[in-house]
């Protein structure tokens, strides 16, 4: 791969990657929140599976999440299960449509090359993301 090393080869890579995952998202009609909010349902534990601990998880406010699980609902992804615990917190469920969906993830394909790699291309390929988010964490700098 030339100039591998170059920060700004290394840069448009990452941003050609997150425009394709948005791209071949959207072909489902679901933008790139709506798709980790699904892989989120997935995957937690079924008394973390709220729409506060999305928000959480995803470092968003509440009311932004919140209108995420409502598309999500309107499109016959997500249910609501009723509430956990003593709070008004509900627990949000997948639908059969929403499995479906997640069969076709843009980031299954991503998973898959990162499949190819071996054990130390991923510990600094994942050393890189890292650091990665953690800048795009931080505010931008001022002008």
């Amino acid at each position: 791969m030339a100039d591998a090393d170059s920060i700004e080869v290394l840069t448009g890579l990452f941003e050609q990657i997150a425009r394709r995952l948005h791209s071949k998202g959207y072909a489902a009609q679901l933008f790139p929140a709506q798709w980790s909010a699904l892989r989120y349902i997935h995957s937690a534990e079924p008394e973390m599976r709220t729409a506060i601990d999305l928000a959480r998880h995803q470092g968003l406010a509440s009311g932004a999440v919140a209108r995420t699980v409502r598309t999500l609902i309107e499109k016959g992804l997500v249910t609501k299960m009723g509430t956990i615990g003593r709070g008004r917190a509900e627990r949000l469920e997948l639908t059969d449509k929403a499995v479906q969906t997640l069969k076709r993830d843009p980031l299954r394909a991503i998973g898959r090359a990162m499949e190819e790699l071996s054990a130390d291309e991923r510990l600094i390929l994942a050393k890189g993301l890292e650091a990665a988010l953690e800048a795009a964490r931080s505010p931008p700098p001022r002008v």
